[in-house]
């Protein structure tokens, strides 16, 4: 825990959520509003942004004092945000008008829920604050299935999203080992792999699939990717292939640019939402193969995998809940700012702790897969992965197969 710069001051609380919904991110946001009633003194009214900086700006505020801890823990279990999310890249002008409505609703905390870009965000009115000189205390509580925040060993949402990930996988490669053929399935990831790895955590067998994982950290080549199922189709008499939507070319131009022209508000090609890239791949395969007909399929998991009700890792809620509670715990202390990283122990076991980390240490910055997660050829993930994202994860399913021994054809006739 930071050291405390002054006496937290006593006023009103906005709590807010950004960016894509999670299983997990409802969990961060009761943990901060759970741990502001054991203050009482100190927060007066705690208010719930809908659709976080837009809400702000709209004074779309909600007061949740009123909500009974029953359903606020009922909530907790529910994905998606409950606040409404938003994806708004605010300018300055629109930072000092939130800073204002913040002041006039007598606000001195503000906890934004989100992942690098809300950072930022919040990092901006901080500024505003202090430029003023009015006591506000400004919170970043991470999230995001990208696992991709710095100065964090992973990001509450990802064990979630890549438990749902490790369980569709797990599934799939039953579905082809009882229709055999090549199965592509795409991965949400822009820029880091890590979600897409997770589909290697559920392999059973040697011979499980996801047999090929391809990510963003390293250059895609088409027909180094067809040269590659060939491979495995010749060993298997089957394939499956996980690949992230972010996967990219050697001068880092990502493969679904080609299809895609829709932008979000921060100027990037929206990956997500069509299955362009799946349907590009399978057909890239299907030429690689011919004139011999292959049964090639293919899927793009798209948003199932940000809020799939019923499919949450426990160690991600309990996280979850806890950077929240941790945030509200280091804003009554009197620490005017930052954002909560996990700390993973070293040596055997699963331990974590959390520190407190500089707004700006996370704010416009991402992290990416470590090259040591993946295999020497850059096709596959590597068991130092899933070392590490195994506890994220949480126990799976085991798989049954029928082995027994095979009949001895009788001569007819």
């Amino acid at each position: 825990m930071a050291k405390a710069e002054k006496a937290a001051p006593v006023g009103n609380m906005v709590i807010g959520q950004s960016g894509g919904p999670t299983v997990v991110i409802n969990q961060s946001l009761v943990g901060a509003v759970l741990g502001a009633r054991k203050h009482k003194k100190i927060i007066k009214n705690v208010y719930g942004a809908r659709h976080g900086v837009q809400g702000i700006l709209n004074q779309d505020l909600i007061n949740l004092n009123d909500i009974p801890r029953a359903e606020l823990l009922r909530v907790g279990l529910t994905p998606s945000s409950a606040l409404g999310s938003v994806r708004k890249k605010v300018t300055p002008e629109e930072c000092r008008r939130m800073f204002d409505i913040l002041r006039a609703h007598d606000v001195h905390y503000f906890f934004y829920i989100g992942g690098n870009d809300s950072a930022e965000t919040a990092n901006i009115v901080r500024e505003v604050a202090e430029a003023e000189n009015y006591d506000l205390s400004v919170f970043h509580i991470p999230k995001t299935i990208d696992n991709d925040l710095l100065g964090t060993d992973h990001c509450p949402g990802y064990g979630s999203a890549a438990r749902f990930v490790a369980l569709a996988f797990m599934g799939d490669d039953l579905d082809n080992r009882a229709l055999k053929g090549i199965k592509i399935n795409i991965v949400m990831g822009r820029h880091a792999g890590f979600l897409t790895a997770a589909a290697a955590l559920g392999r059973s067998r040697p011979d499980s699939g996801p047999h090929l994982v391809y990510v963003p950290e390293l250059p895609f080549d088409e027909q180094q990717f067809v040269a590659d199922v060939k491979k495995v189709y010749q060993k298997y008499g089957r394939c499956m292939i996980a690949a992230s939507e972010g996967i990219a070319d050697k001068d880092g131009v990502a493969i679904a640019t080609k299809f895609v022209q829709e932008v979000d508000s921060h100027g990037n090609k929206q990956l997500s939402g069509t299955g362009a890239l799946g349907d590009y791949l399978a057909q890239l395969v299907k030429e690689g193969f011919a004139p011999e007909k292959i049964r090639v399929r293919a899927d793009t998991f798209g948003y199932l995998q940000r809020s799939f009700c019923g499919c949450y890792s426990e160690t991600d809620s309990r996280e979850a809940y806890q950077v929240g509670e941790m945030a509200v715990e280091a804003a009554v202390s009197g620490v005017k700012s930052g954002t909560i990283s996990i700390i993973r122990a070293k040596g055997p076991g699963y331990k974590v702790s959390y520190k407190l980390s500089p707004l700006a240490s996370v704010a416009k910055n991402t992290t990416q897969l470590p090259r040591r997660f993946l295999n020497k050829d850059g096709n596959n993930i590597s068991k130092a992965f899933i070392e590490y994202a195994m506890p994220l994860v949480g126990p799976l399913p085991e798989v049954g197969y029928l082995e027994g021994a095979r009949v001895k054809p009788k001569k007819i006739g």
